[in-house]
């Protein structure tokens, strides 16, 4: 069974939906059978990429939003997150242009450290307070879980994986998922949204079901 999942790394309902389908994919017995795939999605593709801004002030005129509405839903995000044993720290985060991180978790995917690749970067922001955007900073994340340094500055430098992450986007596009994180089990299914762990759960016990009785019926 293959799993498709669409995130993006400033997403904090993202990281969340990560633990959640983590904790169902614990508690399914077909577990070691499951491939999971992270593809590239962008929140917001217009940001610059060579300068960040207040977080906090992009959410403020993106939805109309006052400094005090805004406290009041980190510290939601926050106690979500908390409950799923991650620990947010929003206040004074910047955002940006996420395509070069996007980048990361394709290069990381051909050393089989895709998923580790795209955990480091959610701990770096919603943890750290790190930066995902600027490229020196990608450079310590990608060394922290195996990956070359020298061959990280020369594929941000190139945009080697720039055609993989449009590819991912374009996919969205078609697909038509407008939000993340989005997930499609084995291109039959598709949730949408930071679901709880049992629906999760119920979704891979009905793409497995329908493979029970795939293989049961007789053969033509």
């Amino acid at each position: 069974m293959r799993v498709d999942i669409w995130s993006d790394i400033v997403c904090p309902w993202c990281y969340v939906g990560k633990r959640r389908f983590e904790a169902a994919l614990a508690a399914f017995e077909g577990r070691d059978e499951i491939q999971i795939v992270h593809h590239a999605f962008q929140l917001n593709p217009q940001a610059p990429r060579d300068r960040t801004s207040s977080r906090g002030e992009m959410l403020m005129a993106k939805y109309g939003m006052t400094p005090e509405q805004l406290t009041a839903t980190d510290a939601r995000m926050t106690r979500v997150a908390a409950d799923e044993g991650l620990d947010y720290h929003l206040e004074g985060t910047v955002t940006g242009n996420t395509r070069d991180a996007h980048q990361l978790v394709h290069l990381a995917r051909e050393y089989d450290l895709e998923d580790a690749m795209i955990e480091r970067l959610y701990r770096a922001y919603f943890t750290e307070g790190r930066s995902v955007f600027d490229q020196d900073s990608l450079v310590e994340l990608a060394r922290d879980v195996g990956l070359d340094p020298d061959e990280v500055r020369q594929v941000l430098h190139e945009g080697r994986y720039e055609p993989d992450v449009d590819e991912d986007i374009d996919i969205a596009r078609r697909v038509g998922i407008t939000g993340v994180p989005f997930f499609v089990f084995d291109a039959k299914y598709g949730l949408s949204g930071a679901q709880q762990s049992s629906v999760f759960l119920e979704a891979l016990g009905k793409v497995a079901e329908d493979y029970s009785q795939e293989r049961s019926q007789p053969k033509k």
